[in-house]
């Protein structure tokens, strides 16, 4: 089952997505495309770590998430999150769209459940560079690909779920 949780920044996205895959049992893995490269963002990782606690095992893995998913044996996978892999992957010269493909069919072949962390980027203004509309419309026509994909939508607001789909 695939599951799409998004929504602004800071709306409880990761909080409700580590919830949801709680209830849906055990083993679980938690596979984070972050990337630690300043600071902050390192105590950011450190901060999330700690609020996932124990009963979740870590992955790290910026780029290659069908692979992630495919070797994962967990019954609830939570992917944290899709807009940072989109950057990732654009970083990186990939293909967004071919690699979202190859994303969403290992998850869709996985027996458990897949919930996936995305930003919505699409309500703001729209950017003043090339490579942040770049970036939006990529993250956006992924999110527009797993949510056709996705068996349940939710939308992040303050904190409070609403089922889209």
């Amino acid at each position: 089952m695939i599951v799409l949780v998004g929504g602004g920044s800071r709306s409880g996205k990761s909080r409700y997505a580590l919830e949801y895959a709680a209830r849906c049992g055990t083993p679980r893995v938690y596979i984070a495309t972050a990337e630690a490269h300043d600071h902050e963002m390192r105590q950011r990782i450190a901060a999330h770590r700690q609020e996932r606690g124990d009963t979740w095992t870590t992955v790290e893995e910026p780029l290659e998430l069908a692979s992630a998913v495919a070797a994962s044996p967990a019954t609830s996978v939570v992917i944290d999150c899709l807009t940072l892999w989109v950057s990732n992957l654009m970083f990186a010269g990939r293909d967004v769209r071919e690699e979202g493909a190859r994303m969403l069919h290992a998850a869709s072949m996985h027996p458990g459940t897949i919930v996936l962390v995305t930003n919505e980027v699409g309500c703001g203004i729209v950017p003043e560079n090339q490579l942040a509309r770049q970036f939006r419309d990529l993250a956006g026509a992924l999110n527009q690909q797993v949510a056709a994909a996705a068996q349940e939508v939710w939308f992040l607001a303050f904190g409070c779920p609403l089922r889209l789909k």
